[in-house]
């Protein structure tokens, strides 16, 4: 069973998996060019065989016609937001283009009856798959995007100091790793150290994201660290809890924002290497 997005969504692809027996889901244009079955050859027949059918109404004409029968399904964690109820139809067909592998599919459109969202179509090359199941896989791919974005963005996933395709092979599955226990770390820390919800002028949210599970840890960690009053100290005057905990939570933020401003600039630094070497040659060569 494959999952992908819309830059999968290719006949010679869709083709090849067919053929290896592979199960795969994806999204599909609503002006895709879908025709029915290629009817039995007659005997006698000379010539090719028809590879379709008569080509039945677009999608897009499905979506207009007042007389298309919905179904409304409860999809469950739809995209971060808990179930999400929607609307859906489908029916299979083949879609074909010109010097292209023709490709059975099952498709699914489906809209939101709060317009919450534009409308959509998956496909399925599966034909046997019932509809809701194939909404259900689709939407269970958000989650591992946004692992995957988190990652990138905060354990630097992407910029690994190694030239070794075997390190970078071990390294990527121990940051993937990193994620799950950071997460961990996070879900199990007691009500003294609940986690706290960052928020700005322009965006606010309801529930944590992973730079609060990052930083959540982290404060934990500190504070039996570098937080701890010294014993040696008599007559030392504390800072006012309310202001240390606000320190200590802006600290392990920065730090998260520290690592991502380093890679920008070591970026930047990269290109401007190049850039210069190139005009150092272009000015040799002339």
């Amino acid at each position: 069973m494959l999952v992908t997005d819309s830059g999968f969504s290719a006949l010679e692809f869709l083709a090849a998996l067919f053929r290896q027996e592979v199960t795969c889901v994806t999204r599909l244009r609503l002006d895709a060019a879908l025709y029915q079955p290629a009817p039995p050859r007659r005997p006698g027949a000379v010539g090719q065989p028809p590879t379709k059918g008569a080509r039945p109404p677009t999608l897009t004409e499905v979506l207009a016609d007042q007389t298309t029968g919905w179904q409304r399904v409860t999809v469950p964690g739809g995209y971060g937001e808990g179930d999400r109820v929607v609307e859906i139809c489908s029916d299979t067909a083949v879609w074909r283009h010109a010097g292209m592998p023709v490709v059975p599919i099952r498709w699914v459109l489906l809209r939101n009856p709060c317009r919450r969202f534009d409308p959509q179509a998956l496909l399925c090359t599966d034909l046997a798959q019932e509809p809701l199941p194939i909404v259900r896989w689709f939407v269970q791919r958000w989650q591992r995007e946004v692992t995957f974005r988190e990652v990138r963005d905060h354990l630097v996933v992407e910029t690994q100091r190694q030239w070794s395709d075997k390190a970078i092979a071990r390294t990527t599955p121990c940051l993937l790793g990193l994620f799950s226990v950071v997460a961990l770390l996070a879900s199990c820390l007691n009500s003294r150290a609940q986690l706290r919800v960052s928020a700005s002028a322009w965006y606010h949210k309801q529930r944590p994201t992973f730079a609060d599970s990052l930083a959540a840890p982290r404060r934990e960690i500190w504070s039996e660290q570098g937080f701890a009053p010294s014993r040696h100290a008599l007559d030392a005057t504390e800072l006012p809890p309310a202001i240390r905990e606000g320190i200590a939570y802006a600290l392990c933020h920065a730090a998260s924002m520290a690592k991502l401003e380093l890679r920008l600039i070591t970026q930047l630094q990269s290109r401007f290497v190049k850039t210069l070497a190139a005009s150092r040659h272009s000015s040799r060569s002339r």
